[in-house]
């Protein structure tokens, strides 16, 4: 199939099917005469894993690691370990991320609990104070 047909099969931009074959991700079947490119019925499938992975949060260059020449030639053990290496990242990083919310929530309720009376300058040195004290 040409390019424009996948793209159209893909819902990708023709640049970016072109980036990933650039990238050695997705391959050509051949080139016809006129120069134009004719990939194969798997590339529909393969730049769905590319996309697919992409969103799961694998670079480039980890999927170019896991993504075999052909269907047949999946690395079982080296794709479940991938895979179970990027679900301990995800965790990692939500942990992370729960921790930077508690941390801006306090900060809210603080900055949120300015004394009666206590202009802006005030509170600041007060929100300031405070956090300097919660990082002894």
């Amino acid at each position: 199939m040409k390019i424009g047909e996948l793209a159209k099969q893909t819902g990708l931009a023709a640049s970016a099917i072109r980036f990933y074959e650039s990238k050695g991700l997705l391959k050509v079947g051949s080139r016809q005469s006129n120069g134009y490119r004719e990939y194969p019925e798997d590339a529909v499938t393969i730049l769905r894993v590319i996309t697919d992975a992409q969103h799961a949060g694998f670079s480039l260059e980890e999927i170019s690691q896991l993504l075999p020449d052909d269907a047949s030639s999946w690395k079982h053990d080296e794709l479940i370990a991938a895979l179970r290496k990027k679900i301990a990242d995800i965790e990692a990083l939500e942990e992370r991320l729960a921790r930077s919310k508690a941390e801006l929530k306090s900060l809210v309720h603080l900055i949120d609990s300015k004394p009666a009376g206590v202009d802006c300058k005030e509170n600041a040195e007060r929100v300031m104070a405070s956090m300097a004290a919660r990082k002894r």
